[in-house]
This record gives C-alpha cells, sequence and structure tokens, in this order.
C-alpha cells in the first residue's frame, strides 16, 4: 500500500515536498514513480526513481527532485519554484519494470494521491 502526501495550496515560487510512505511490503527493489492529473487532463509522468537513477518530466527537470529513503520505505518528491501549471494530484506508484519508468500502465501498486495547488 502506498500513502500520498504533503499537498496543499501555495503560490507560486513556493516549495513542497511530497512523501510517499509505502507499507505491506518493502518497496526498495521496485522502480518508484511520481505522476500527476491536472484539472481535464491526462495523467502524466513526472519523475521515477530506479535504484539511484532518477527520471523527470521536461516540464518539471531542474526544479523537481525525487529521492528514496529504503529504512523508512518512503520516497520524496521535493518541488521548488512551482509554478500554476504545476496544480495537479499527484500519485506515486511502484513498478516492477525497469524499462517503462515513464508509462503509467507499467505500474503495479499506485496511492491515493495529494493534491497541489499553486495560485498566481
Amino acid at each position: 500500500q502506498l500513502q500520498a502526501s504533503g499537498g496543499g495550496l501555495v503560490q507560486a515560487g513556493s516549495s513542497l515536498r511530497l512523501s510517499c510512505a509505502a507499507s505491506g511490503r518493502t518497496f526498495s527493489s521496485f522502480v518508484m514513480g511520481w505522476f500527476r492529473q491536472a484539472p481535464g487532463k491526462d495523467r502524466e509522468f513526472v519523475s521515477a526513481i530506479n535504484w539511484g537513477i532518477t527520471y523527470y518530466a521536461d516540464s518539471v527537470k531542474g526544479r523537481f527532485t525525487i529521492s528514496r529513503d529504503n529504512a523508512k520505505n518512503t520516497v520524496y518528491l521535493q518541488m521548488n519554484s512551482l509554478k500554476p501549471e504545476d496544480t495537479a494530484v499527484y500519485y506515486c506508484a511502484a513498478s516492477t519494470s525497469r524499462s517503462r519508468v515513464r508509462i503509467g500502465d507499467s505500474y503495479e501498486y499506485w496511492g491515493q494521491g495529494t493534491r497541489v495547488t499553486v495560485s498566481s
């Protein structure tokens, strides 16, 4: 089970850190990803971490940082310089597929989502 938290309402330029706590099993060997879905839009890939290799969508590269603490079974998404277009529900997910980290359908486990709203 994955539990995402840390969302909220912030102003443009602010920072937030999302957390995704896993329970029920160890996800240290899984690829962990973050996806988001804005109102009226399809879900999109944000970031993923595969062991020590990180992946980012072009839209967040340089502003977001993904990390994981395997001892805490938790993955984080540090989001800096937030923009109104970052407004979305953010979901964390876990996958055993290491070759399709940007593809949502390859993730077997999903959290419930945490809402991020960035005002201009």
